[in-house]
């Protein structure tokens, strides 16, 4: 789940994003997994979509909803205007669209490469009523691509940019990249605003966050 805002000359964005190990490292030492092709994923949705249309089931909350609420509260802790242009990067379910409507954000939108994603979001947004969203990879899926990942996030970054004004925002949750990685992989053309207070977790003596939440700002 990702999202990007224009508004009053100045853009957001909000996103979650997750790594998983498994297989064999690519030359930049990263594992690519079979959760970066878009055929997993229409696979996943299409499940959740039988589902929800059988039992009336959303499905799966990426990170949970204390994820969405973080970032929802930090727009509104910066003021991001409630008419400013919301974009929901890897809508899947379309969750966090609804959530941001219910808040008053009156101008979202959301994409994803699964059709089935789409389809199972506007499900759910026409039995919420609303109909002020509307429906069009992410940057997990882009990055886990068994098929030259590294020009993928590369291109991730750079058709980002494109979207946002400059002094944009781009919020992102992430649950296996570190903020270091993070800020690596972003580093052309964004630059780090802020970074949010997220669990912790302890083991073995030693201590972290079990995700990493930034708010980078396009320069």
């Amino acid at each position: 789940m990702s999202a990007g805002a224009d508004g009053s000359g100045g853009g957001g964005g909000a996103g979650t994003e997750a790594r998983v190990g498994g297989g064999s490292p690519g030359a930049d030492g990263f594992v690519p997994s079979a959760l970066g092709t878009r055929e997993h994923w229409d696979a996943v949705y299409e499940r959740e979509l039988k589902t929800f249309q059988e039992y009336g089931d959303t499905g799966e909350i990426w990170f949970g909803e204390e994820s969405m609420n973080r970032l929802i509260r930090w727009m509104q802790k910066h003021k991001i205007p409630l008419d400013a242009s919301v974009l929901d990067i890897g809508t899947g379910n379309g969750v966090f669209l609804v959530e941001l409507a219910k808040f008053g954000f009156s101008n979202v939108t959301g994409i994803d490469y699964s059709p089935s994603a789409i389809q199972l979001s506007g499900s759910i947004i026409e039995k919420e009523g609303l109909s002020n969203i509307k429906l069009k990879g992410t940057f997990d899926a882009i990055s886990l691509n068994p098929d030259n990942a590294i020009e993928k996030r590369k291109q991730y970054v750079k058709s980002l940019s494109r979207v946002l004004k400059v002094k944009g925002f781009f919020l992102i949750t992430s649950c296996n990249w570190t903020k270091e990685e993070l800020l690596n992989e972003f580093s052309e053309g964004f630059e780090l605003f802020e970074e949010l207070p997220t669990p912790k977790f302890s083991f073995g003596g030693r201590s972290g966050n079990s995700v990493a939440a930034l708010v980078f700002q396009k320069t």
